[in-house]
């Protein structure tokens, strides 16, 4: 059953990328999402040039400048190890993960739909979709009036005029890929757009596993507070009703759990409050690795136990006796036969 259940349950990544640690790897991505949303500056700041933008356009504009305050906020707390503020930071990056999929779907079935359009025997009419005149005027497509994949140019003596050359062209009818109507089924099967959809799955793989590495780290912070202040500080699971839940540490008798803070911390680790409380099996040994790694990251490993040993030692008093002066000039050592006192 353990078995199974390890199947199941949510990757808990204990390093990033096999080459840093969860706090390193958690800055980076914040890092990221901060770029990301410092987009929503320069599109608005689009609108006093003339843009047209449309109302999708524009919603996503205002919570990118939105999500980038929250972000600015939140970032800072990273090495405190806040549990409120870690916890929070991987329950918003969660949110905008799930807001960005509706408008990347938003935009990618307009995208399919305009490409269609152009595709079909409505060329030339209003572009469909949410957004899709400002994605139409934008992207670069044109509206010729005949469809034909090459022309071929024969050009004839004109009559009456001997100098003078007679240019006749000959379109050839290109092939059959055009339907009656835009739909996002004919968008999808165009040739150009496999390689869009295999470039926003890998982006999104990739998302995927900067959720697990934030969350992974937040629960780590989190358990760390609840083993540093918990009633006994024995077990993990000390204070906790139930043995196999930990403590909350947003509970209303705990310091974390006073104010909104609290409040609002108790609804996040509600969530997933099996994610973040759950005392599984491993989960000692994970959180141990995890803090090896970063103290071999930022340089404070332990040292060799025997230094720490002969320093203990020495202070103590209880070491080897201190090495003899070296001997000065005109003095000589007097060594005494052990069979001198028989």
């Amino acid at each position: 059953m353990g078995f199974t259940t390890r199947w199941y349950r949510i990757p808990r990544p204990q390093t990033f990328l096999y080459l840093m640690s969860l706090r390193t790897g958690t800055e980076l991505i914040t890092l990221s999402l901060l770029l990301n949303k410092v987009s929503g500056v320069y599109g608005l700041l689009a609108l006093l040039t003339g843009l047209h933008l449309s109302s999708l356009q524009l919603s996503m504009y205002i919570y990118s400048i939105l999500a980038l305050v929250i972000t600015v906020l939140l970032a800072s707390h990273i090495r405190t190890q806040s549990p409120f503020h870690c916890v929070a930071l991987a329950c918003f990056y969660i949110l905008d993960s799930i807001i960005n999929a509706a408008y990347t779907a938003a935009f990618g079935i307009t995208w399919f739909l305009v490409i269609s359009q152009h595709h079909s025997d409505a060329s030339g009419s209003k572009a469909p979709g949410l957004g899709g005149s400002t994605i139409d005027e934008t992207s670069g497509f044109t509206t010729p009036q005949y469809n034909v994949s090459h022309v071929d140019v024969a050009v004839a003596p004109d009559q009456g005029v001997s100098p003078g050359d007679e240019a006749v062209t000959v379109g050839h009818p290109g092939f059959s890929t055009t339907a009656a109507g835009p739909s996002l089924g004919h968008g999808v099967l165009q040739p150009e757009s496999m390689s869009s959809i295999i470039t926003i799955c890998a982006l999104w793989a990739v998302r995927v596993y900067f959720v697990l590495v934030i969350m992974s780290y937040a629960r780590l912070v989190l358990r760390q507070h609840v083993a540093a202040t918990s009633k006994a500080n024995t077990a993990l699971h000390t204070g906790s009703k139930s043995a196999t839940m930990l403590e909350n540490p947003f509970s209303p008798h705990c310091p974390e759990g006073r104010g909104w803070k609290g409040k609002l911390g108790r609804f996040m680790v509600s969530l997933g409050q099996t994610y973040w409380l759950r005392n599984e099996e491993g989960d000692e040994a994970w959180m141990n690795n995890a803090q090896s790694y970063r103290k071999r990251e930022e340089g404070m490993a332990s040292p060799v136990p025997g230094v720490v040993e002969r320093e203990r030692r020495r202070r103590s008093g209880t070491g080897p006796p201190p090495p003899m002066p070296p001997l000065q000039a005109g003095q000589y050592l007097r060594v005494q036969d052990a069979t001198d006192g028989r």
